[in-house]
């Protein structure tokens, strides 16, 4: 995947060189978490908010194009992918509600 392609996409090119310079590709993309996030300075709340939900979409696709990642989770042995999960669609929901 090629992050600035993506980035502009967001409507958010104007941090490709932030991804670049922290050697952000798009192999590490789906599991940037709110602290990475921060760190490659992606400041304004709203820009956060459309890359958790990009983000959350990517772990998404990921998940069902991938029937040897799902498997794992089907069976209950990774448990922090679904907890990551979680914790995305209740910050969504509570960040809804504001």
């Amino acid at each position: 995947m090629n992050i600035a392609e993506w980035l502009r996409g967001l409507g958010l090119g104007q941090y490709e060189p932030a991804f670049r310079d922290n050697r952000v590709d798009g192999s590490m993309l789906a599991n940037l978490t709110a602290e990475d996030r921060k760190e490659i300075a992606v400041v304004p709340v709203g820009d956060r908010r459309k890359l958790l939900e990009a983000i959350a979409a990517l772990r998404a696709e990921g998940a069902a194009s991938s029937p040897a990642a799902a498997a794992p989770a089907a069976a209950g042995a990774s448990r922090s992918g679904r907890m990551t999960c979680c914790l995305d669609a209740t910050v969504q929901r509570s960040a809804s509600r504001r």
